[in-house]
């Protein structure tokens, strides 16, 4: 969709708070925002994380309700009628990107603020006034939009830096996406996720999401592998959780979403975080649009580096047949998808024949071929 008559648009959270300990801050902020607060997690955030960081007291000022693991209608409308019940008036999402979609749903359609706390760095979600919805069988459905941003995100850096790390790398590879797909809008003048075109504040910090992980995604790794927290930690995790949030939002969609949301066609990449499917749809993305060596070198050796795929197997798919692929392409090239803001013509046999020739690539690097001289400077 392109339109000359269209505004610019961008979109921020009402508030970003980022440190360590900051979760000990929850009582009070929502305390500011409504008398009556629910407080949605998962069963690991209320048994085992929640203990560690609010006291009894604190948390008595929630209704605790359980995240059921699906982003899906039958879970929206579950937490929909215990808010509408306990006549609640805030909710508080904490936990995943699923979680805290199913809260920013919920809490729209309520009409009620939601704060969201994210407890991985994974996805660019917690600041985005988008959610995905999935089938309860966890293939994708749509996208559905809040009518605004998060009023408050709060972001624990202690508590990422305790959880697993292919969270964070997940993270990365969603924020490696942010900048391309800008770029591809940018170039056809196509509408961003928030109804417009993008303003050069979100074009920055598109870029500016990957000029961070691209220099400090390699260090934060190892901090978040060690368990502590460093400057290059707090950097990448405001990477993959504001600067993609806002760039993704303000910016707009294209290939590397696509190809995510195709993936999910296929039941194997069910166990596949988020970020490690849109990367490897960043991958297709060079090939679909002729990236130069020198900027495939660099994107094929920090994906290799941190640990992201870059071939069918990775992605679980190694036996995937062509046909089966073309369905990820079709699925990936359905109309109202993002891919279509790329400058070229786009059929689902050029998609597929993109993911082949990503694959194909991964394979050859992981082999000891195909490889060039690296650029002295990031691209």
């Amino acid at each position: 969709m392109k339109n000359a008559l269209l505004n610019y648009v961008a979109a921020f959270p009402g508030k970003y708070i980022q440190g360590e300990q900051a979760l000990a801050g929850l009582p009070e902020l929502s305390s500011r925002l409504a008398e009556r607060a629910l407080l949605f997690a998962s069963p690991t955030i209320i048994d085992k994380v929640l203990p560690q960081h609010l006291s009894t007291e604190d948390m008595s000022r929630f209704h605790v309700e359980t995240f059921r693991g699906e982003c899906c209608q039958q879970e929206i409308e579950r937490l929909l009628a215990v808010v509408r019940q306990k006549r609640i008036g805030l909710l508080v999402g904490m936990g995943g990107g699923k979680s805290l979609d199913t809260a920013k749903i919920v809490a729209d359609r309520a009409d009620i603020p939601v704060i969201i706390v994210p407890t991985i760095a994974s996805t660019d979600a917690p600041c985005s006034g988008c959610a995905v919805i999935y089938t309860s069988e966890g293939a994708f459905e749509s996208i559905y939009y809040q009518k605004s941003n998060p009023q408050i995100v709060l972001v624990d850096t202690g508590i990422i830096a305790s959880a697993p790390v292919r969270f964070l790398v997940a993270g990365m590879g969603d924020a490696l996406a942010t900048r391309f797909e800008a770029e591809s809008c940018e170039r056809t003048f196509s509408v961003n996720e928030c109804g417009g075109h993008s303003t050069l504040a979100g074009m920055r910090l598109a870029r500016l999401c990957f000029e961070t992980i691209m220099r400090y995604g390699r260090t934060a790794k190892l901090a978040n592998e060690n368990k502590i927290i460093t400057p290059a930690l707090e950097r990448v995790i405001e990477a993959n959780i504001l600067l993609s949030g806002i760039g993704f939002e303000s910016s707009g969609l294209a290939t590397a979403h696509s190809v995510h949301n195709g993936l999910t066609a296929l039941e194997e990449t069910h166990a596949l975080y988020h970020g490690e499917k849109v990367a490897f749809g960043v991958l297709t993305g060079l090939h679909l649009n002729d990236a130069s060596p020198e900027e495939m070198e660099v994107i094929y050796n920090f994906c290799e580096d941190i640990g992201l795929p870059t071939t069918f197997d990775d992605l679980g798919i190694s036996n995937v047949s062509r046909d089966r692929l073309m369905k990820v392409a079709q699925k990936a090239c359905a109309p109202q998808e993002g891919i279509h803001h790329e400058a070229i013509c786009i059929t689902p046999e050029k998609v597929l024949a993109a993911m082949l020739a990503a694959d194909a690539l991964g394979r050859a690097r992981k082999q000891g071929g195909l490889r060039i001289m690296e650029p002295n400077i990031y691209i």
